[in-house]
């Protein structure tokens, strides 16, 4: 059966909210791929406007005619499907709420509102019978977030692992290549344009913070906010901290980890630097591109590589999503929804299960490491590996535990501190991707 004549498909009405490096890059590629676009999804898809804050600034590939700054009234000029790519909170909620309420099926990239708010987000879309898709808002190009709706939903999922922010996943690998400290490769990243100048969002983990909110919500079934999450940066990771790792055969990342908690009834998401295994797939994702480790059931590791940020992979994500949407909208149906049927129990980070690798200065004496394995004993926390350096003033010991509760692992470390024979706790890191965990 041959396919019909472009002349003759439907038009849907598109109007693009924000047009900065990713929205200029959507609006080039509509119109560019046109034709392309028209005999995938079986209707024609016209740009009718582009909303913007300021007006006078020149936007290539734009035509001025499409810009507006109010954006109230372009949603409600009787359109099929809105693609918000401003960001941030407001006025992109309300926005977004408008055009749901006019019947308007919506592609968004904004992971922070997702994971403010997108519970209300979720219900006005259901409510009006339309979509509201976002594969953009986690991991750039890398399709992640629909084969976790989609490919695993026959399936259980226990633990997503990942590397989703690019910025801190560049200067971790320069501190590791090059034994750099954290200012240096951060204004590294500032000048070649990776770090923004206030930078807080990336290397406080809080944007990484806001993505894992969104995995861990399709993963479980659960609805998952930012406020769920354990957040804690990179700032304070030392050259020191990267040279500990090195010698023990790992690399240390920003890793976003959602996972099961044992008894099933809870989930915990969290942020923070993890020494890696540089056998584990994760260890040899390198710059600024990202990376999410999925263990299922059935399927058990799959892994997600690609390019997570930047205008023409972002834009990538976006236009996939408008073509589901579209063809819906030709259909006459609206896609899956949210599904929190399962709704775990968001459970702090006390309940994550990990290991931790402990870097102590500690007196150079008889009896100093029965006592601190006598610590680590009575919170019930496994030593797996012990390692001594030095010795007099610059004695220190490399421990590494078997995995336990972050509780424990916190009260050790605690009881650590009291102990005359520990000078100084030096380093603290959690240890991720060991065989067995």
């Amino acid at each position: 059966m041959s396919a019909p004549s472009l002349d003759a498909v439907p038009t849907l009405r598109i109007a693009l909210l924000g047009a900065g490096t990713v929205g200029t890059e959507v609006a080039r590629l509509l119109q560019d791929n046109a034709d392309d676009f028209a005999a995938r999804v079986g209707a024609r898809l016209e740009l009718v406007g582009v909303a913007v804050r300021d007006a006078a600034r020149a936007r290539d590939g734009i035509r001025a005619d499409l810009i507006t700054t109010d954006a109230a009234a372009l949603l409600d000029d009787n359109i099929d499907l809105v693609i918000e790519v401003m960001g941030g909170i407001e006025p992109a909620r309300s926005l977004i709420l408008q055009a749901l309420n006019n019947g308007s099926s919506v592609v968004t990239a904004n992971k922070a509102l997702l994971a403010a708010d997108g519970a209300t987000l979720f219900a006005a879309a259901e409510k009006n019978n339309v979509d509201l898709y976002y594969e953009a808002s986690v991991a750039g190009a890398i399709p992640l977030l629909r084969p976790l709706r989609e490919s695993l939903a026959g399936d259980k999922v226990r633990r997503v692992l990942g590397i989703v922010n690019g910025t801190t996943n560049y200067m971790l690998t320069k501190m590791d290549e090059t034994g750099a400290d954290y200012s240096e490769v951060l204004a590294e990243a500032q000048a070649l344009g990776y770090a923004e100048a206030d930078p807080t969002a990336d290397v406080e983990g809080l944007d990484a913070a806001a993505k894992a909110a969104i995995l861990a919500s399709l993963a479980f079934h659960t609805r998952v906010t930012i406020d769920d999450v354990y957040v804690e940066g990179i700032s304070k990771v030392t050259a020191a901290d990267i040279k500990a790792a090195q010698d023990m055969g790992f690399v240390v990342k920003l890793l976003a980890v959602a996972e099961l908690t044992p008894d099933e009834l809870g989930v915990v998401v969290r942020v923070h630097p993890a020494m890696v295994p540089r056998s584990h797939p994760l260890a040899s994702v390198r710059l600024s591109f990202n990376a999410v480790f999925v263990e299922a059931d059935a399927a058990g590791a799959v892994m997600f590589y690609g390019r997570g940020a930047g205008g023409a992979p972002t834009a990538s994500a976006v236009l996939g999503d408008v073509v589901a949407v579209a063809r819906n909208k030709v259909r006459g149906h609206a896609g899956y929804g949210e599904s929190d049927y399962a709704d775990l129990e968001p459970r702090g980070i006390s309940a994550a299960n990990t290991r931790y690798a402990i870097n102590l200065q500690v007196a150079d004496q008889p009896g100093v490491l029965a006592a601190i394995a006598q610590v680590f004993a009575s919170n019930n926390v496994s030593i797996q590996v012990v390692r001594q350096d030095g010795s007099g003033d610059e004695a220190f010991l490399l421990v590494r535990t078997h995995q336990a509760t972050d509780a424990a692992l916190s009260q050790t470390l605690a009881a650590l501190r009291e102990m005359p024979a520990v000078r100084q706790v030096v380093g603290v890191m959690r240890v991720e991707g060991e065989v067995g965990h």
